[in-house]
């Protein structure tokens, strides 16, 4: 059954085409953080516990670290920036062999500053343990250069293990007023608001250990149906799409 769009109105009746016997035999719905997809759900599936997915909580979380790391790589842009103009502003009129070569400061691994914080982007999503040499290395010299961000990063994996280490809902409650209070320490504004909204959606993530259900298959097909659609340049007849698509991935 597909349904065009997302007014939760329109999906609910859609929905309701299916028998309540049927709808009531749904006991559990993982879906994000969207006020409207909750209320689909209880709309359709009035026995379904809800969960609110693992992968999104998490990659709330996530964004809180790059939300730190983005404005320094923006200070960092800018004062390259500055460098080369003051650079050219010296050499100005200048015979070649007089102009001032162009220093830009590099760390011990090549990287500029400005490199440092592009290029470790993506191991501040990873834990320690898989990150390669050379992100272990990156890793050492941005957090000497950044407190903040390691702490920013230390949270995350925390937070991060909270999801593995608990078994039950009770343990979770607990490791998660234990974060709450590390957040609360730290005062790092980005995970101040993250921790805000993962309190208006404890209940439902909290509903994660009973199961430990996750959309992770559903998010990785969305993934690969995007991927698709991008090789094949969009979609024009929607029916041949979903033909190819149930021929691939079917």
């Amino acid at each position: 059954m597909i349904q065009a769009g997302t007014k939760s109105s329109e999906i609910i009746a859609t929905l309701k085409k299916i028998p309540i016997e049927k709808r009531n035999t749904v006991s559990e719905v993982t879906l994000d953080m969207s006020n409207a997809m909750d209320a689909i759900i209880k709309g359709s599936f009035p026995n379904a516990t809800i969960v609110t997915d693992r992968f999104h909580v998490q990659q709330l979380v996530s964004e809180a670290v790059q939300e730190i790391r983005i404005p320094l790589r923006k200070k960092a842009i800018r004062e390259e920036s500055k460098a080369i103009l003051l650079n050219k502003e010296i050499n100005k009129g200048k015979k070649k062999e007089e102009r001032q070569p162009l220093i830009i400061p590099t760390f011990d691994n090549g990287d500029t500053r400005k490199q440092l914080l592009a290029r470790s982007r993506y191991l501040l999503f990873k834990p320690s343990t898989k990150w390669t040499e050379k992100q272990k290395q990156r890793a050492g010299i941005l957090f000497k250069e950044y407190p903040k961000l390691k702490h920013a990063y230390n949270l995350s994996m925390y937070f991060r293990s909270w999801y593995e280490t608990n078994t039950s809902r009770e343990q979770g409650k607990i490791g998660l007023l234990q974060w709450y209070v590390k957040i609360e320490k730290e005062k790092i504004e980005p995970f101040i608001v993250a921790a805000e909204s993962i309190k208006a959606y404890e209940d439902t993530i909290l509903n994660y250990f009973n199961n430990r259900s996750t959309n992770a298959a559903a998010e990785s097909f969305n993934a690969k149906l995007k991927g698709f659609r991008a090789l094949v340049r969009g979609v024009r007849d929607v029916k041949f799409f979903l033909f190819r698509v149930a021929k691939l991935y079917g």
